[in-house]
């Protein structure tokens, strides 16, 4: 099934730590994307970053957290320009998995079923 996100609502910024360079940026997402999506995501905001000499400090390894995209080390100076280039990103994102075929699973999805019932039920006692 194909997986799509989209940033919602506002963006909310919070300061970092002394010593640290920039602030942290929350941004909204419309549900909890897969560490597949996730993944796929901070590809694609490096793909955009590059040759972007204002983004030393930004840290775009595990930025989705939950339902959010959270950005630490926004400077002031790039604060401007990360709004389309996250957009970017983030429909680059949507089309590149809803082009690519979903991954084949281990096992049917009844045989995974009957596993998770068998973990509800416990041990079996005699």
């Amino acid at each position: 099934m194909p997986e799509d996100h989209q940033i919602v609502g506002e963006s909310h910024g919070e300061p970092l730590p002394t010593g640290r360079v920039g602030v942290r940026v929350r941004l909204q997402l419309s549900g909890c994307p897969s560490g597949r999506w996730s993944s796929a995501l901070s590809a694609n905001l490096y793909r955009e970053f590059v040759g972007h000499a204002a983004v030393g400090h930004l840290r775009l390894d595990g930025i989705v957290q939950g339902d959010e995209i959270v950005l630490d080390g926004v400077e002031e100076s790039e604060a401007p320009t990360l709004a389309g280039t996250i957009q970017r990103a983030v429909d680059a994102t949507n089309k590149a998995l809803t082009r690519e075929a979903a991954p084949t699973a281990n096992v049917a999805q009844e045989d995974a079923d009957a596993i998770a019932r068998q973990v509800n039920r416990g041990p079996e006692t005699s």
